[in-house]
């Protein structure tokens, strides 16, 4: 791959398993609670209440349990008491400390890609968390440089390109996210690689699907060829 001299990795639900665990806290979450509403009224509640907050707390499992605590109180009110907020907090303690599980083909794809090319990790979420999670994953070694940001726009990929130095037509992101892996990246002029995870959060999608041309591929195993094709094209 000479043309592309730099290749971005979005981190959860594209080099490990990760929205699963949101969505097993927000079944029990729903438990908790279902003297109080149903499942599909807490889910709908749980959403508003994490999109008024993301400007305030960000992304990742703290704000997450900080939007369930919320949700409970507006839900059940007075009737939320301490053992139903130190469920919730329990329910924050088990995702932080549950395992990386990488997705299939992710190790190998890595591995063999820091041989071509330099490697960049562009996540979103708590800065500690991710750091522990790409520690625990045993694939920090190969990336030149990580980036833990606030939100993925068109301006924070400028900014990551400008710190590496690499012009866009040289930069490729590979994720699972439309709305943070490929449409930002295709607008400052760089390829995109989509890897759709099963489980999507309602926060990430986006209404018309993905323009034309953006490589589609089943998991990081195809990752290589398809890099290899796009480098050709550049």
């Amino acid at each position: 791959m000479q043309r592309l001299e730099w290749i971005g990795f979005d981190a959860d639900d594209t080099l490990w398993h990760n929205e699963r665990l949101y969505h097993e806290s927000e079944r029990d979450l729903a438990r908790l609670l279902a003297d109080h509403a149903t499942g599909d009224e807490v889910s709908s509640r749980l959403l508003a209440v994490e999109r008024r907050n993301l400007p305030k707390y960000g992304y990742g499992i703290k704000s997450f349990v900080l939007s369930m605590i919320e949700t409970a109180i507006d839900i059940g009110g007075d009737r939320t008491g301490a053992t139903t907020i130190g469920e919730i907090l329990a329910l924050g303690k088990r995702m932080l400390d549950a395992d990386v599980d990488l997705l299939p083909g992710a190790a190998d794809t890595v591995r063999t890609l820091s041989e071509r090319a330099r490697l960049v990790l562009v996540t979103k979420g708590d800065l500690r968390d991710q750091r522990a999670k790409l520690e625990r994953s045993g694939l920090e070694p190969y990336f030149d440089h990580i980036e833990i940001v606030p939100e993925k726009t068109p301006e924070t990929y400028a900014a990551i390109l400008a710190r590496l130095g690499v012009a866009a037509d040289r930069f490729a992101m590979v994720g699972n996210s439309p709305r943070s892996d490929i449409l930002p990246v295709l607008a400052v002029g760089a390829v995109a690689v989509h890897v759709p995870y099963p489980l999507l959060w309602a926060h990430e999608e986006v209404d018309g699907g993905l323009p034309p041309g953006v490589p589609v591929i089943d998991d990081l195993s195809a990752l290589p060829a398809v890099l290899e094709e796009l480098s050709n094209r550049t």
